[in-house]
């Protein structure tokens, strides 16, 4: 125990040098760093909200980029609405977004009104799940946008379903493919500090006892 607290308090630090040095040898020279030197010392940026109320309550006044962020709950709760005014602020900062429009219901209008800009926002209407995020991993590997919106998980419906008969079993299609994509897409946002915003509405499940019944796809 003393030697660990030596070793951890600067006392010995050969071979934790030794260590950095070859994990910066094997993986970049970024690989790993000290807390408070070059970019980890950095603060993370972030999108406001447009809500003061909600940029308050947050902590760091507004949404932070490189992160992938849900926003969720009843239908028509105004989830959408509050996905266009972090597009419309990272805009108006300079930025470029896109819109991922799984549900084929934006309306470029009301997104006008909010104040986006539609000649600087990327819109795609993808027919399955895979066609859906594999778009936003293209979007996010090229490094040119500041805000990503898939809008929603719910409408994220993978091919094999698409393809299939109506009333057949796809138990955990969804599940598996939304858990790929955040492997992928995690490090990849934190990389090109992308903010992705994903839309989530609130589903009940039935025969629940006790808690809460409210979960999301």
């Amino acid at each position: 125990m003393a030697k660990k607290a030596d070793a951890t308090a600067g006392g010995d630090g050969s071979a934790l040098e030794a260590a950095i040095a070859q994990i910066r040898k094997d993986f970049g020279e970024g690989a790993i760093m000290r807390m408070g030197e070059g970019e980890a010392a950095k603060n993370i940026e972030v999108i406001p909200t447009g809500s003061f109320s909600l940029d308050l309550a947050l902590g760091v006044w507004g949404l932070p980029r490189g992160r992938i962020v849900e926003l969720f709950g009843p239908e028509s709760s105004g989830k959408t609405t509050l996905a266009l005014h972090v597009i419309a602020n990272a805009q108006k900062a300079g930025g470029m977004a896109a819109f991922i429009d799984v549900e084929h219901a934006l309306d470029p209008g009301y997104a006008k009104r909010i104040g986006v800009d539609l000649d600087n926002l990327l819109v795609a209407q993808p027919t399955s799940g895979e066609e859906a995020l594999n778009i936003t991993e293209s979007l996010a590997r090229s490094g040119a946008l500041d805000v990503i919106v898939i809008d929603s998980v719910a409408a994220l419906t993978p091919k094999a379903e698409l393809d299939g008969i109506i009333g057949d079993a796809h138990v955990g299609l969804q599940a598996r493919l939304m858990s790929q994509a955040m492997r992928k897409l995690t490090a990849l946002l934190a990389q090109t500090r992308t903010l992705c915003i994903f839309t989530n509405q609130i589903r009940e499940k039935i025969g629940v006892m006790f808690g809460s019944p409210e979960t999301t796809p």
